[in-house]
């Protein structure tokens, strides 16, 4: 979504400077006649709310939640299994249990090669799930805008743009397109198959 809210802003802060452009003219009644034929036609989205109403955000919301939960717990429970066995190698040495100074090195190499394994494994599991944002992000992203395509044909906006939190300095509500948005497409919105059995494995 950060491509939206980048669009977004750059168009908001586009809008703002012309207006700022158009306060150092004077006003004629040719150029207001000129500004109300020639106008744009915009509306707009609140991110927010179409995040927290669009089944496509809510499902696949679950589905990120159980991959980082399971991704927690596997490295939490990797953790303490390498602490339990540090501790008891310490403990052994401790106790002048290696009868060799061989021994002793191999069982400290084998705590390092767990070490790096460990740590080998958190960052695969963060870059899996990273992807796997960015490949919901898309699919989101794609959704809404072969949606809005479909829809402008009739709406003929010539702007639809994204508010996220004060990125729009100015909104009037009447261009406010949001729930017309959210009801189109959740409407067309068709759940997968594998999303589905895996949000029904979290319940």
């Amino acid at each position: 979504m950060k491509h939206y809210l980048a669009c977004a802003a750059l168009a908001a802060a586009t809008l703002v400077l012309g207006a700022c452009g158009a306060q150092e003219k004077e006003t004629t009644t040719e150029t207001v006649q000129t500004e109300e034929t020639i106008g744009l036609k915009i509306a707009y989205v609140e991110l927010d709310t179409l995040m927290s109403q669009y089944q496509l955000y809510k499902d696949y919301s679950e589905v990120l939640t159980r991959k980082g939960n399971n991704i927690q717990k596997t490295l939490a429970q990797k953790q303490r299994a390498l602490e339990n066995h540090a501790a008891s190698i310490q403990k052994k040495y401790e106790s002048n249990e290696f009868t060799t100074r061989d021994e002793l090195e191999r069982a400290q190499a084998s705590i390092q090669k767990e070490q790096t394994d460990l740590a080998e494994l958190a960052d695969r599991l963060q870059n899996d799930f990273a992807m796997e944002q960015a490949r919901i992000n898309e699919e989101a992203r794609d959704s809404i805008q072969s949606f809005l395509q479909n829809y402008n044909k009739t709406k003929k906006y010539d702007y639809v743009m994204i508010k996220a939190g004060d990125n729009l300095l100015i909104a009037n509500p009447k261009y406010d397109i949001t729930n017309d948005i959210i009801k189109g497409l959740n409407k067309r919105y068709k759940i997968k198959p594998e999303v589905a059995e895996q949000i029904k494995e979290t319940n």
